[in-house]
């Protein structure tokens, strides 16, 4: 598969994406890539972060309502263990161990603020997601240096070719 053969929800976390933020940069480069964009950045609502993504995913044209053919999660924080994080985001533990029932990646720095490489690696096997290391790369932001994140964007579509 290929992107512009799906619709690409991307999905900030906690204060969202600026516009340098690789997030912001692909949304604006993918034909078929969009910001799911949240009623509070700065304080979350877990049941309406919920019900936006629902949303979305239901709104995507390429495949039928509520399908997800895979995910690539990069940076995932640790809301269980809160580290570096605000209040208002921590209300979204416990984080689910279920499988995912469709394909995923998770992209961890062995640096990042917010969740432990081991973590990561946990949060991974639970999910059935492949767990890439990304290396000592921060949180993968702009304050780590990763405004376009080009690797990023390789990562994504090797990750699709096997959609």
């Amino acid at each position: 598969m290929k992107t512009g053969d799906c619709d690409i929800l991307i999905l900030p976390g906690y204060a969202g994406s600026g516009e340098e933020h690789w997030q912001a940069r692909w949304a604006g480069r993918l034909r078929t890539g969009w910001v799911v964009a949240q009623a509070d950045w700065h304080q979350p609502d877990p049941e309406d972060w919920r019900a936006r993504i629902v949303a979305a995913v239901e709104a995507a044209t390429r495949f039928p309502a509520g399908v997800v053919r895979g995910a690539m999660l990069v940076a995932f924080p640790d809301i269980e263990t809160c580290q570096n994080l605000p209040a208002s985001v921590c209300s979204f533990a416990p984080v689910p161990r279920d499988p995912l029932p469709f394909p995923a990646l998770l992209v961890a720095s062995r640096t990042d603020p917010h969740c432990s490489y081991e973590r990561a690696e946990e949060f991974g096997a639970a999910w059935g997601a492949s767990v890439v290391d990304a290396g000592e790369a921060g949180h993968i932001n702009i304050a780590s240096g990763h405004g376009p994140w080009p690797e990023g964007l390789m990562r994504l579509a090797g990750f699709m070719s096997t959609i």
